[in-house]
């Protein structure tokens, strides 16, 4: 989709907000006025104005039906701290009388029924028409999995409720039917979205194509198949089997790979503009803002796309000096001691190891995987303030590089896209689904994946970042699954991944409770820092275990909104709330 299309997104969203009037703030309320079917519904032109509304329910870098950046899910998780939690990363929060979540993706929902409803009186290709069919499946299948992943079972609405529906009142479906309906929806879009290439030579990127729904159907399919596997029930084998089968169709259909374009810097460029290919990540050259498309970059398959540049201003955030220069989303040592060292073995077996042994805030980052200096700052790196560049101050707190763009820094605006699903994260699907399914997996599909992952990060070079083999796992001692699981962790920190792993892993209960904590504090480079709370290695304390609580009867669902349950009496909380 171009800037152009994308522009319209603004330009309908009045219309819009009065076509689906009917998608109101609880799901058991009334509709309200809409515009008369008469005026609209005619032509292909009315259906991608409405389906352009849809995309506005993509995660951002700015605000999405959660209400914060996407990335801030990762506070949620031990990877992350800062602000936007919401008591969830610290079990502190009760069940809300009203969830932005509940009521927005059933909003997405209704407006996505709408558009498959409405679309019986549309003329024209009907090869079009099927493709903005197949782009509110899509959609509702997003809205659907959102709701899944935090609620578990949820009533499922098939079409548009009108007065006297007795939908309007429904129970809970059980998760594993609202599942299928989900695969059934994307491989609609699968089959009548256009292929990438087609979408980018009709000037139409950023629109949902055929891979973008089978990438999609590969992360629904392992959240499901390991949610199985690890809270032993439902079918773990058959979500496995589809995430294998989807993410398998997207790495052989060729259309996408992993963006290696400026070298040993590539991994910190997948999230800057595309001009910027100095190759020196360490003091860059910062290129045009001009953002990628599927030409310059095959790695993205769905993106939150944002504006051009000051002169031509569609949509923007400023995420990197709102959140990111604030530390509202920052790393905590967890996330950090997780980083592999140069001979590929983690913290507490490499010779390389001195996370307790410090002398400085540079320690941790030397004979690091070298997505590291990619991810976080730290002081060699350089970032303008208001007298210029100068020298990156450490504090205490691991603040966060990903997204941050020097160029946008003064203007406090940026167009940055918002990489929403990337042929990274295909990837990781596959390696894990692989092995949970089998309990094994071949060097070949490590080859396939993990190890493309790691000589991107490293330019090929494995002294710099070993490659992952059975043999080597075997040597060393090492478990496969923790090293599928660290990859993941590592390639998609700060992507808003973290805390969902932890719960379809059944993680959550052992990682969440424990303390939060930060750098090592070192008075003389954190100037001007008041020493903070420590633990006995001199570590920041963020937040004391004291503070956290994980409760696995309860908090590996979110509470329904209370509102809603006053408002129908065939809804039923979960357990413990």
């Amino acid at each position: 989709m171009t800037h152009k299309i994308n522009k319209n997104f603004f330009i309908v969203l009045p219309l819009l907000v009065l076509l689906i009037a009917g998608c109101n703030k609880q799901l058991s309320q009334s509709p309200q006025a809409q515009l008369s079917d008469a005026a609209f519904w005619h032509t292909t032109s009315d259906l991608n104005a409405a389906c352009n509304y849809l995309y506005t329910y993509l995660p951002s870098l700015s605000s999405d039906p959660a209400g914060s950046p996407t990335p801030y899910q990762d506070n949620f998780s031990n990877d992350g701290f800062g602000s936007g939690t919401i008591g969830v990363g610290d079990g502190s929060r009760s069940a809300p009388a009203n969830s932005n979540e509940w009521t927005n993706y059933y909003r997405l929902i209704r407006a996505s029924n709408n558009i498959i409803e409405k679309s019986a009186s549309v003329t024209g290709s009907q090869a079009l028409i099927n493709q903005y069919i197949g782009e509110a499946k899509f959609f509702r299948a997003w809205g659907y999995f959102e709701l899944v992943k935090r609620f578990g079972d949820v009533p499922y609405i098939s079409h548009t409720l009108a007065l006297g529906d007795s939908l309007l009142y429904s129970s809970r479906t059980n998760r594993e039917t609202v599942v299928d309906s989900i695969y059934a929806d994307l491989d609609f879009a699968a089959t009548n979205c256009p292929q990438p290439d087609i979408l980018q030579s009709s000037n139409q990127y950023g629109r949902i194509g055929a891979t973008a729904a089978l990438a999609f159907k590969s992360r629904v399919a392992l959240f499901e198949g390991t949610w199985d596997k690890f809270h032993a029930q439902g079918d773990a084998n058959k979500h496995l089997q589809v995430a294998v089968t989807a993410a398998n169709a997207v790495i052989t259909g060729g259309k996408h790979s992993l963006y290696t374009a400026a070298g040993d810097s590539s991994y910190f460029y997948e999230f800057q503009y595309n001009g910027a290919l100095s190759g020196n990540p360490i003091q860059t050259t910062y290129g045009p803002q001009v953002n990628y498309t599927y030409t310059t970059n095959k790695e993205n398959i769905i993106v939150r796309l944002y504006g051009i540049n000051l002169t031509n201003v569609v949509a923007s955030h400023s995420y990197e000096r709102g959140s990111l220069e604030q530390g509202n989303i920052t790393a905590t040592k967890a996330f950090v001691d997780s980083y592999l060292f140069t001979d590929g073995l983690p913290a507490g077996s490499s010779m390389y190891d001195s996370t307790n042994n410090q002398t400085s805030t540079l320690t941790i980052f030397r004979n690091r995987d070298p997505r590291i200096g990619m991810t976080i700052w730290n002081k060699t790196l350089y970032y303008p303030s208001l007298g210029g560049i100068n020298l990156y101050n450490p504090g205490i707190k691991f603040n966060i590089r990903k997204y941050f763009s020097v160029s946008d820094w003064t203007n406090q605006t940026s167009f940055l896209n918002f990489n929403v699903l990337r042929y990274a994260e295909v990837l990781l699907n596959y390696a894990e689904a692989q092995f949970e399914l089998n309990g094994s997996i071949s060097d070949a599909d490590l080859n396939l994946t993990i190890n493309a992952l790691r000589n991107r990060a490293s330019n090929n070079n494995p002294s710099r970042l070993p490659l992952l083999t059975n043999a080597f796992v075997t040597t060393n001692g090492l478990n496969m699954e923790t090293e599928i699981r660290r990859e993941r962790s590592v390639e998609l920190a700060f992507e808003g991944f973290h805390y969902w792993d932890e719960l379809r892993w059944k993680t959550a209960e052992t990682e969440l409770p424990q303390s939060v904590l930060g750098p090592k504090y070192f008075p003389a480079e954190m100037i001007g820092v008041a020493k903070p709370v420590l633990d006995p290695n001199g570590f920041v304390v963020l937040e004391s275990s004291s503070s956290r609580v994980f409760n696995p009867t309860r908090d590996y669902l979110w509470p329904l909104p209370t509102k809603e349950l006053a408002l129908n009496s065939n809804l039923t909380q979960n357990p413990n709330w």
